[in-house]
């Protein structure tokens, strides 16, 4: 059990960065198609589809991991049956899409050309949420290296789709480009399946085992629910950021050419840069997740107190090295990876920060396997409320997009801050 986490972590993080890698390129790639003005239209939309990500698989693949990792009941009858409920809501969630577009793009967004790309949104979601769904079953098994290829074999296509597909509709327009951005996920997520399929037991599947057991739904939405609501709120935080953004900065006097290019700027180098190391910690904190649940469980509270401890430990070791360059050379990886300076103002004074993100992803594990999903959701709350009030005043103080660079660092040290205490209160308990 101890070199597994030791393995699961190593594989996970090796899949990591060659996923992180591709991910970079396809983010260049993309870059040099639509230019600085696509990525622009892109990042408004991707609030929307982050919010919608996050609904599409309500915090499932969470409650599975955790109930298959206690190993108390077959894996079949955790899985199966809540596969056809969960793609009946997201037939729902897709004509609420349809409904709220126009409303979005043209009254909220105030930019006519992100209807597409939000309507293009739905047509991804229940491939998302299905490959979502069998990666928990996965890690609840801690079997790493399915979810490992499938990942890798994604951006594989993405990359492809990217620079073939995205490419040729730029012929057609900026919009039918950045729309085809969003759809080719759809072809991406679906080869993700096809691999996590070819790794599933060959089992004999029968209509029994799609038969609900009201106890494990109940059991599943009572872990999922919180998960959802704590992923919930980030992705509404997001969601409205580029809203209030664009509405104060106007209502203050900023143009809405400089609001789109600045938080493009922000939201499509600044973040994505400090955010590189993430792969590390998303690694660690997927390893994490059914260890903690399986000893915890077990009232196996020094073991779980050993590998919380770890699990810090190796996330600030590639954090740590990686702000110190981000702080003193910025220029060379915004450079090396999107050959552009646009953003250098912000990288230094953002950057010491992320120290604290870079171990929030743990910790929520940590807290989701001991069973504590409500309080992790607590913490978004809190620090969503901080950055969207934040977000305001700051804004209304005409200091331009550093008020979303404030916002950002007290939303990330309020959630890390919270998760830290409360980690340690339930493991002195």
């Amino acid at each position: 059990m101890k070199n597994k986490f030791i393995k699961s972590t190593i594989i996970l993080v090796i899949g990591g960065l060659i996923t992180k890698i591709l991910g970079m390129v396809i983010k260049i790639a993309l870059t040099r198609t639509i230019k600085t003005e696509g990525i622009s239209l892109y990042m408004l939309a991707l609030p929307t589809f982050n919010l919608f990500i996050t609904l599409c698989s309500l915090g499932v693949p969470t409650a599975i991991t955790k109930l298959v990792s206690e190993r108390k009941r077959k894996s079949k009858k955790i899985v199966l049956p809540i596969i056809p409920i969960i793609l009946i809501y997201n037939l729902f969630l897709i004509a609420i899409l349809f409904v709220i577009a126009k409303v979005l793009s043209n009254n909220l967004l105030h930019n006519h050309n992100t209807y597409f790309p939000i309507i293009a949104i739905g047509a991804t979601l229940p491939f998302i949420c299905i490959s979502s769904v069998i990666k928990g079953y996965f890690f609840g098994k801690e079997k790493v290296f399915p979810n490992t290829l499938s990942n890798i074999v994604e951006q594989l296509i993405r990359l492809l789709l990217t620079i073939t597909i995205v490419a040729k509709m730029m012929e057609f327009g900026l919009v039918t480009a950045v729309t085809s951005v969003v759809l080719i996920n759809i072809i991406s997520e679906f080869s993700s399946i096809i691999v996590l399929i070819l790794f599933l037991p060959k089992e004999k599947i029968n209509r029994e085992d799609f038969k609900i057991d009201n106890s494990i739904i109940k059991e599943i939405m009572g872990i999922s629910l919180p998960t959802t609501g704590s992923r919930l709120i980030g992705s509404i935080t997001y969601f409205f950021e580029p809203i209030i953004l664009t509405n104060v900065l106007k209502y203050v006097g900023y143009s809405t050419e400089y609001i789109t290019l600045e938080y493009g700027i922000i939201s499509g180098y600044v973040y994505p840069l400090l955010l590189l190391p993430s792969f590390f910690t998303m690694a660690i904190s997927s390893a994490i997740l059914p260890v903690v649940s399986n000893s915890y469980s077990h009232r196996n509270y020094n073991y779980t107190k050993l590998k919380i401890r770890q699990a810090l430990f190796f996330s600030l070791l590639i954090g740590i090295p990686v702000t110190l360059i981000f702080i003193f050379l910025p220029e060379i990886p915004l450079k090396l990876v999107y050959n552009t300076n646009l953003g250098l103002k912000y990288i230094p004074y953002v950057a010491p920060f992320f120290i604290l993100h870079y171990i929030q992803a743990p910790l929520t594990s940590s807290l989701n396997g001991m069973g504590y999903s409500k309080e992790a959701m607590k913490g978004t709350i809190y620090g969503g409320i901080v950055k969207i009030i934040s977000l305001i005043v700051f804004s209304l103080f005409k200091i331009g997009l550093w008020s979303l660079i404030i916002s950002s660092i007290l939303n990330i040290m309020t959630v890390t801050i919270h998760h830290i205490y409360f980690v340690k209160k339930y493991l002195k308990e």
